[in-house]
This record gives structure tokens, sequence and C-alpha cells, in this order.
């Protein structure tokens, strides 16, 4: 089955390859707009960290622009252009966009396959808006981003990966060089500046690259239904885990250091939570009745409005908020640093950063 998968990785390797040619050629076109695009995208399958990403981008940016956001709505049994209401159901707008739309019910939050129509109707519809961050969107090249970020898991190095199915690349490693800004998520708080220095090594190609190492901060859980008399809960209970995320790896090895973790409940990501899911949880609790249920943020926006539910499964249910934080590293002021990349002009109004590509950086020798 394995030589299979190579084989079949190489044929995606070509159409890929094919694909980003004809782009470069122009014989498909990419779409520019008189609105800056921030795209936040990854170059592999599974959870690297963009919807905490998009999260603090909005965060920060919010007092300097106005912001869209705009996402395709993986998952969601609608089809074409939505803009996203707290009251939505995340089976109609997905679970990501849903998320954070619940944390900035400000933003405009917009779902749609169609990115470029997408972005004409926000800009007909919300003149205000003068900056769109969109997710995932670094494979498509239709819209022609103004500033890319490119998120890579620490926990899962790319260098040694391969092209689907074989492995969880869903491009081209050389696609790498399109990027204004890396950030390396999920990094240990120990990391050391020599690992961080093979990270920047290996990544940074161009001359205006910036190389940034991100942790993922665990906030105090909360209670996904609200009960006035609700227990507190305690560092070292009893708790039994769910995650339905693309990577649950670090949400469990974080749970594992902070509780007693008797039962785990992973599902896809994405995944729509059924009744019977509910049932198996429901047994979990027997088994262990004075444990409770701890799940990932994006669960809790699935399960937050469930009917139905028996209130002790209710009472028993808890959501860990995460934020992600920078690391101190060479370089400095992410915040600064993006902006002057959206608001960076040339002499006629247009980017020139391109004109550097293809040259290597040689990094100072105790640069770390």
């Amino acid at each position: 089955m394995k030589p299979l998968l190579i084989i079949l990785s190489w044929i995606y390797a070509a159409v890929i390859a094919i694909r980003h040619r004809l782009y470069n050629w122009g014989v498909f076109k990419s779409y520019s707009f008189n609105i800056p695009i921030v795209c936040i995208g990854n170059i592999t399958v599974g959870g690297t960290g963009k919807t905490p990403m998009a999260e603090m981008l909005i965060s920060e940016l919010s007092s300097s622009y106005t912001i869209a956001m705009l996402s395709r709505g993986y998952g969601r049994r609608t089809k074409g252009y939505h803009e996203v209401s707290c009251s939505d159901s995340y089976r109609d707008v997905g679970d990501e966009p849903l998320q954070v739309k619940l944390k900035f019910p400000e933003a405009v939050v917009v779902v749609s396959e169609d990115r470029v129509s997408a972005i004409e109707r926000i800009q007909k519809e919300h003149p205000e808006v003068n900056l769109i961050i969109m997710d995932d969107g670094f494979q498509h090249r239709k819209v022609r981003a103004k500033v890319n970020i490119v998120i890579l898991d620490a926990t899962r190095p790319h260098e040694s990966d391969r092209l689907l199915p074989a492995g969880r690349l869903r491009d081209l490693k050389s696609r790498l060089s399109a990027a204004h800004f890396f950030i390396v998520s999920k990094c240990s708080e120990q990391m050391s500046p020599l690992d961080r220095r093979l990270w920047r090594n290996n990544l940074r190609t161009i001359a205006y690259q910036k190389v940034y190492f991100s942790h993922i901060v665990p906030q105090s859980i909360e209670p996904v239904f609200y009960f006035e008399d609700r227990e507190y809960v305690d560092y070292g209970s009893q708790v039994i885990l769910l995650a339905g995320v693309g990577n649950p790896r670090p949400f469990i090895r974080e749970a594992q250091v902070r509780f007693n973790v008797v039962e785990k409940m992973i599902v896809p990501d994405h995944h729509s939570y059924s009744m019977e899911d509910m049932k198996l949880l429901y047994d979990m609790l027997a088994r262990h009745p004075r444990a409770i249920i701890l799940m990932t943020e994006k669960d809790a926006v699935k399960l937050f409005r469930a009917k139905g539910l028996p209130e002790r499964l209710r009472r028993a249910m808890y959501y860990q908020p995460i934020e992600t934080r920078l690391m101190e590293g060479p370089d400095k002021d992410f915040t600064g640093n993006l902006i002057a990349e959206i608001e960076f002009k040339d002499e006629n109004g247009e980017r020139s950063r391109g004109k550097a590509r293809g040259k290597r950086v040689n990094l100072d020798d105790n640069e770390i």
C-alpha cells in the first residue's frame, strides 16, 4: 500500500506544480483588490492554529482597521455567500467562523467558497471595512493577498513530510517562498535558541521574510452551560476529554498535565455531533461520576445550543479557552511589522517586495 501512496503523491505533486505554473504564467488569473487582504494559511492538512491566529490578528488590528474575516466555512451544510451572525448554527456557517463571530460580535464574518465574489460583495455591502483577513486561502491563488502569513506546527515538522496522500503536505514546500511572515505554532515554552535558529534557517529564504514563534496559553476553563450552583473545578480533577480538532495532541498533552484524564473521546476535525455521541459521553460519565467533560472551544461552539441533553451531562461540560502568544525572538514587533507590510507601497503604489525572490538569506552566525 505504501508504494501506491507514494506514486499517488508524485501524481499529486505534478498536478500541483502544473497548476502553480499556470498561475505564474497568467493562464489562470489571480485577482487583486483595492483593499488589503491578509491571508492566513499553511501547507499541511490538519490543525496548525489558523483560527487562534485569526483571533489574535482581529484583537491586535481592530484599533487600526475595520476588519472583515472571510472563510470558506468548511463542513457547513449551506452553499454560497453567508454573513455570519451570533445566532447562526455551526452547521450552516462552520464551527470556526461561528467561534470567531461569538468572540468578536462587531467584526464582519463571511463564509463563501467563491472568495473573489465574496470580497466584492463585502466591499459593496460594508464600505467601512478596510482590511480583510482571509482564512486558508494560501493554496487557492485566485485572490492575490497583500500579506501571506503561513502557520507551521512545531509538533509536526514539515521538512521530512510527503505530499498527500502519502503524507500531510497539501502544497509544495517551494510555495513557502510566497510567505511574508511565518508563525511556528504550538512551540514549547522551553524551546531552545538553537531550535529556533534551525527553524529560521530552514524557512527564511527571502530578505523581507520574518519568522515568529508562538505557544498556546490555556486560560481558566469555562462551563458550556450556565448553572448558578455549579461546583468549582480544581486542577487534578478527573476529566473526560472531548476533542474534534485537526491536531488534538497539544490539547491532550496540556490536559494531562493539569488534570487526571480518565477517558478520551477523539473525533475527526469539523465533526457534527449526534445523540449517539452524547450517549457515549453519558456512559463515560456514568463510569466516572466525579469527572467533568473537558472539550476544546471549537467543540463547545457546536454544543452550547444543543437541545435535549440530560442535565447531568450539561452540568459536566466545560471547555478550555486558549490564547496564542508570540514568544520573544530576533524578529520583534509583529503587529508593527505586519501593519508596515499592509501599508507598504513602492513609488508606483504597488508592492515591490517580489524583486527579492530567489535570493537566499545568509543569517549572521550569532543570530538566534
